[in-house]
């Protein structure tokens, strides 16, 4: 069979093949009177051979080698081949979203493009000080992509650099609310604390769902930190969080001022009362515990307050005690 013919059946061009012929990879076992090459059954079995190992992604002389050398074992080849191919799709991967990213800026035209290269350059910058600036001063007005700001700030490990992504993204309106949701559903503990975080700098009611919605994450840093955002917005479904917060002794004094700000509104205040008083009354709760539900009763008016503290005033505990009544007269002084 002459070249042109095994090109049209193989789909290899003729070029290719006397590349392969120069390679010494496959050679036509005959020539025609004329001089022409001619390739034999088992020289067209070779060329899919080849075709197949290419297709794999070896290289010529990979391919080479697997077809001519006894020895060749295929395992650590195709493990290096495997390698390679996550290499390659993560660069991929992380190139479709770089483009993702800048499609979504709606470039006007290169120069906006170049910049925003630039920008995204700078966010993903070994340096803190450069990552900071980048959220803070967009290059020459070009706004930072709000995909580009979400995974920066999922990622982000240095406190000021996140402050600054954080006040970004606020900026933005909103507009990565639900890529900040999803990392609230990362398996990585530190990625799910950073979109929260970032969900309760956002203002609007939007974010608010989603903190309400976080009050029964599985994840306690979640759930605290989505109390404490809703506690300052007034939202009363934050109290038993906030409760809880107090008697584990985990940012309690800021729990114990979100329920201070929420009994400004007297139903709101009969409610967290009730909550602290039933706390109180369990006789699980360890005294520490009871003593900081003591003090966060100080912050709420009304009278079912002003019951829990009388009774408090005569607590077994002599810290209680004190705190109840040094509380309760502060309120008849007033």
């Amino acid at each position: 069979m002459l070249i042109g013919e095994v090109a049209r059946r193989s789909g290899v061009s003729a070029r290719m093949l006397r590349h392969y012929e120069s390679l010494g990879l496959v050679r036509p076992t005959g020539r025609t009177g004329a001089g022409y090459r001619e390739y034999s059954g088992e020289d067209i079995r070779r060329i899919f051979h080849i075709e197949s190992l290419r297709s794999l992604g070896l290289s010529l002389r990979e391919v080479g080698r697997a077809l001519d050398d006894p020895g060749f074992t295929p395992a650590e080849l195709v493990g290096d081949l495997i390698r390679r191919t996550r290499e390659r799709i993560a660069d991929e991967t992380e190139l479709l979203g770089r483009l993702r990213r800048i499609g979504a800026a709606e470039p006007d035209g290169w120069e906006d493009v170049l910049r925003i290269v630039a920008l995204l350059q700078d966010l993903g910058s070994e340096s803190a000080g450069k990552r900071q600036r980048a959220a803070l001063s967009p290059t020459e007005g070009v706004p930072v992509p709000v995909a580009a700001l979400v995974e920066a700030v999922l990622g982000e490990t240095d406190p000021n650099v996140a402050g600054a992504l954080r006040w970004a993204l606020a900026r933005s309106g909103g507009d990565g609310l639900a890529l900040l949701a999803e990392g609230l559903g990362s398996p990585v503990a530190e990625v799910r604390e950073r979109a929260v975080q970032s969900i309760a700098e956002i203002p609007d009611a939007a974010a608010t769902a989603l903190l309400r919605d976080a009050l029964t994450h599985s994840d306690i840093v979640v759930r605290r930190c989505a109390a404490l955002t809703l506690g300052a917005r007034g939202a009363a479904d934050a109290v038993p969080t906030l409760i809880d917060m107090i008697v584990e002794g985990t940012n309690d004094v800021d729990a114990a001022d979100a329920l201070s700000a929420l009994a400004s509104d007297s139903a709101s205040a009969d409610r967290i009362a009730t909550g602290l008083v039933d706390r109180l009354a369990r006789g699980t709760v360890e005294p520490s515990a009871r003593r900081r539900l003591t003090q966060a009763l100080a912050g709420v008016p009304g009278i079912t307050t002003s019951r829990a503290l009388a009774d408090l005033s005569h607590d077994e505990d002599r810290a209680v005690a004190l705190t109840a009544a040094y509380v309760l007269g502060l309120r008849t002084a007033r």
